[in-house]
């Protein structure tokens, strides 16, 4: 079996000690975390990312019995003018707080090479912690294919840099209708660096692909749910683009599927 989880800024608006308890009510075993998506209650700035504030967060997670799936720090590593501070103080709380991991995107607006200077610095400073960083392969960023997540692996040879296996970010309008060899791929390349997975599904509108709910949309899990059945008992799976309305659905969509593979 797999944790499946929400991602907090798709839940209910309100303040986190609210939030929780019916994020675990309605059958969610762990949660991702944007600090500046979920939490608007009280500060989120780098310079209040104190051991108080991480150990306030693992109690609230620890009295609704939800584990934090992937805390999010989504600016852009590949960037010369990012925030490595803020990233520095994610991965100290999430030591604190026990996440699984930190997690990360290559938006893009940088370089390949600016990419890897960044990443040796954020995960020298999480090996030291003992904390996963991980970053999230999406089809228009630097890091845009199985083949390049590859690259960049064996480029940092770090044990705490992972993956967030997302199939529907490395896909786009050009390479839909290829996405079971595309998410083949990825398997084969990066199981051993896959430490968490995003699950939605996708449409076609307007010549470009929209992100909707798990079930509502294109995807066909069943290979990749079998995968994480057999391969990654667990694991992180959190659901992405879900609504107050439908997260429960969504859920037992991926339920019913397990069961069935």
């Amino acid at each position: 079996m797999i944790n499946i989880g929400l991602r907090l800024h798709d839940g209910e608006k309100r303040p986190l000690n609210e939030l929780l308890p019916l994020v675990r009510e309605m059958g969610f075993k762990c949660a991702h975390i944007a600090l500046k998506k979920s939490i608007s209650e009280y500060s989120v700035a780098t310079t209040s990312l104190t051991p108080g504030y991480g150990m306030h967060l693992k109690n609230l997670f620890s009295q609704n019995n939800i584990d934090v799936s992937i805390l999010g720090c989504y600016l852009d590593i590949s960037s010369e003018t990012t925030d490595i501070e803020r990233y520095l103080a994610h991965i100290r709380i999430a030591s604190i707080i026990g996440a699984g991991i930190v997690g990360t995107e290559t938006n893009g607006n940088g370089g390949y090479e600016t990419l890897v200077k960044n990443l040796k610095t954020v995960v020298s400073y999480a090996e030291k912690l003992g904390v996963i960083f991980a970053i999230e392969p999406v089809a228009k960023h630097v890091i845009n294919t199985p083949e390049m997540a590859r690259k960049i692996l064996d480029e940092i040879k770090s044990p705490n840099l992972g993956i967030i296996f997302d199939p529907v970010n490395l896909l786009s309008i050009n390479n839909y209708n290829e996405r079971e060899q595309i998410h083949n791929r990825a398997i084969e390349l990066l199981d051993k660096e896959i430490m968490a997975v995003h699950i939605k599904d996708f449409i076609v509108k307007d010549g470009e692909l929209e992100s909707v709910a798990v079930g509502e949309g294109k995807m066909n899990y069943r290979s990749i749910l079998k995968y994480l059945k057999n391969s990654k008992p667990f694991i992180h799976a959190t659901l992405e683009n879900t609504k107050p309305g439908n997260s429960a659905k969504a859920r037992e969509f991926v339920e019913k599927l397990l069961l069935e593979v």
